[in-house]
């Protein structure tokens, strides 16, 4: 039973792009306030400040759009194998088209789904919210 005074944790859906500029924002040495993408990443990893959707499908696309972007292989799988460890993964049950983009259609699936709150990402447009029941935010404004 929840207790009384505890406030549930926002539920979030992150899109692939505010992963890929967080995980940019620790190669130099970490400064709270200078990467949104990266601060979104750092208060979750330390403080778990909210609960990460994910499906399958949006795992594979973390591992693919990393390993293009070069990031070493060891560190795509400390990354996805801790998101994998403290998320929560959604069974999609069904492939509607709800993105212009298609290869945004898991996100917005697993946000409906998950009963996401937010979906975090640094495009907006690929995240109709009149469509959608979560807020659409870049990361600055989802941890403020």
């Amino acid at each position: 039973m929840p207790q009384k005074g505890r406030k549930r944790k926002p539920r979030a859906v992150v899109d692939t792009s505010v992963l890929v500029a967080g995980i940019s924002g620790f190669r130099e040495p970490f400064v709270p306030g200078r990467n949104p993408s990266a601060d979104v990443l750092q208060r979750w990893a330390e403080d778990n400040n909210f609960v990460w959707l994910v499906t399958e499908d949006i795992l594979d696309e973390y591992k693919e759009i990393l390993k293009r972007r070069r990031v070493r292989s060891n560190l795509i799988g400390r990354v996805v194998n801790l998101i994998r460890e403290r998320a929560e993964e959604i069974k999609v049950r069904s492939l509607v088209e709800i993105s212009p983009d298609p290869k945004d259609d898991p996100f917005c699936l697993c946000s409906e789904q998950g009963k996401a709150d937010f979906i975090v990402t640094l495009n907006p447009k690929d995240f109709p919210e009149d469509r959608l029941k979560a807020k659409v935010l870049p990361p600055g404004r989802f941890l403020a």
